[in-house]
């Protein structure tokens, strides 16, 4: 973590008070206060923690840049929302290396859940794309219908189309060929019995 620079928001002001000789609730006592020399605290905190929660996100997240960023994020949490620290609940360091943890793991979630739709996306494009082989069975079997079609008659034939092809209802057949329904009814279920007989001839 040498070298590695803290991001805040405010312009840094040198010190007045050594920090080095102040406890962990002091140092988080000046940054909540927002005291002047509140980002020279945060820069101690970070001396005296930042290898560990680094550490920390490294284990968990196995990946060195995103370990830095969790840090960054830690520490700059901590200068934005100093009062999520309390010191009665636990140390300084306990509290870092708990967010650190919280932070890494939910990234590790974040990554799973978004390899997991990416990967759900892509069964439904595979799914949902034909194979070759299916085109051409298809293909196969459309000529087959449509050669099976022409061993009907016209009625028959016509009757089929509206009701299977075209979406209607019996009725709706009736009224489109001005039939009676029980004749459209009837010439369906003939045409259909041939239409059986003859593509069953090609199986």
């Amino acid at each position: 973590m040498t070298g590695m620079a803290l991001a805040v928001e405010t312009t840094y002001i040198a010190p007045l008070v050594p920090f080095a000789d102040h406890s962990d609730d002091e140092l988080a006592a000046v940054i909540a206060d927002r005291h002047p020399d509140a980002e020279a605290a945060l820069e101690e905190a970070y001396r005296r923690y930042g290898d560990a929660v680094f550490g920390l996100a490294l284990r968990v997240i196995h990946d060195r840049s995103l370990a830095e960023d969790i840090t960054q994020d830690v520490f700059v949490s901590l200068w934005r929302r100093p009062d999520r620290f309390d010191p009665s609940r636990g140390k300084l360091k306990t509290f870092l290396l708990t967010v650190a943890h919280s932070r890494a793991v939910d990234l590790i979630r974040s990554e799973q859940s978004r390899r997991s739709r990416e990967e759900r996306e892509h069964l439904k494009v595979v799914r949902s794309t034909p194979s070759i082989e299916d085109e051409v069975i298809d293909i196969h079997m459309a000529e087959h219908v449509r050669r099976a079609l022409d061993t009907l008659s016209i009625d028959e034939r016509r009757a089929i189309e509206l009701a299977y092809f075209g979406g209607q209802s019996y009725r709706q057949v009736a009224v489109t060929l001005n039939e009676p329904e029980g004749t459209v009814k009837s010439r369906i279920r003939s045409g259909m019995k041939q239409l059986g007989r003859v593509l069953e001839q090609h199986r």
